[in-house]
């Protein structure tokens, strides 16, 4: 297998793995944000050993860099590798902006603070973004597999049918 094919692959493996919680996180908001504040920090407990996610998110930015600097005289497969390759990016601009500062305020959400409301829509509307981006990433790059196949196999134009 190539480099390419290779990298593909473990794109969509890891890409795939961490749409699971963020998925998860946009299913859940709607049901959780306006929670009283004692359910709320209850149901906040199940999220203990999630960061362990962040071991795909990193194998998911190596293999989508290593699949774009593959396909860089690709153009088609090249940019939605590269938009997808931004999105994940973008994922932790957000987590390390917004979610990562609201888990720190809360104690991973054992504490109790003052602003804690804020600090919930904030960590909430903050994982529903990092769903939207990453479901976009799956979709950039199933369009990245798909021109790539089609521009790899596409007739030249000067073959005789």
């Amino acid at each position: 297998m190539t480099l390419q094919k290779w990298a593909y692959f473990f794109s969509l493996v890891f890409v795939a793995i961490i749409f699971v919680p963020a998925g998860a996180h946009l299913a859940e908001l709607l049901n959780k944000i306006d929670l009283p504040r004692d359910q709320y920090f209850v149901v906040q407990n199940i999220y203990a050993g999630w960061a362990l996610f962040g071991f795909p998110v990193f194998a998911a930015l190596f293999s989508l860099l290593v699949l774009v600097i593959s396909l860089r005289r690709e153009r088609g497969p090249f940019v939605w590798a590269l938009i997808a390759f931004l999105c994940i990016v973008a994922t932790q601009v957000v987590f390390w902006t917004w979610t990562y500062p609201a888990n720190v305020a809360t104690n991973h959400w054992t504490a109790i603070p003052e602003n804690w409301e804020a600090l919930r829509r904030q960590w909430e509307y903050a994982h529903a973004a990092n769903a939207v981006l990453t479901f976009v990433a799956i979709v950039t790059l199933s369009l990245s597999v798909i021109s790539w196949g089609t521009h790899r196999h596409a007739p030249h134009a000067h073959a005789v049918p």
